[in-house]
């Protein structure tokens, strides 16, 4: 089985232009009527309709993003109804789209959940992103993006250790532990 993957192409913060290329969006040539994607929660007929427009509809992707990421939970969105975007909303703070982390560290001024925004750090700081330029990005001061590098600095030195520290449990290797002898006396 062969996949392949097109460039993700994500709203910037406030693009409300991908609305333009909308199925659901209305022109003399494309007589749809709004109310159509806000049908009663019962007639399924609407509803399946207003699904069908969605699954024609080029921007799909970037409506269901602007829906989850401004809390919309009325009518039809990204071909989802309001119960079936429910679990997502929950969820938002913690995806985390790889696409979104890179167009972020490429400059590009896209939404980012709270997950998201934890990679761009890790990620920012694992190929020596400036201090300045993560501040940037992440639209913080650069005392925040500081220690928010130490942090995770802090937290892969951490990690590192754990892992010498299971690997030579896992070797029977104890001549690397530390014993209380060994931290001497407080003064």
């Amino acid at each position: 089985m062969t996949t392949t993957t097109s460039a993700a192409c994500h709203r910037s913060l406030g693009d409300r232009s991908w609305q333009e290329q909308a199925v659901c969006s209305p022109t003399e040539y494309n007589l749809v009527d709004p109310e159509t994607f806000f049908p009663g929660p019962e007639d399924t007929a609407a509803i399946a309709a207003a699904k069908a427009l969605c699954a024609q509809c080029p921007v799909a992707r970037a409506c269901l993003d602007a829906a989850l990421e401004t809390g919309d939970t009325h009518g039809i969105r990204g071909g989802l109804t309001e119960e079936e975007r429910e679990p997502l909303h929950t969820k938002i703070a913690d995806r985390l789209d790889y696409s979104r982390v890179n167009a972020t560290l490429a400059g590009r001024d896209i939404h980012l959940t709270r997950a998201e925004r934890r990679a761009v750090v890790l990620a920012g700081y694992r190929q020596g992103v400036p201090v300045e330029r993560l501040a940037w990005l992440l639209k913080i001061t650069e005392e925040h993006a500081l220690k928010l590098y130490r942090e995770t600095r802090r937290a892969i030195r951490h990690r590192q250790i754990a892992q010498d520290a299971a690997r030579a449990t896992s070797t029977g290797d104890t001549t690397d532990r530390l014993h209380r002898e060994d931290f001497g006396t407080a003064a």
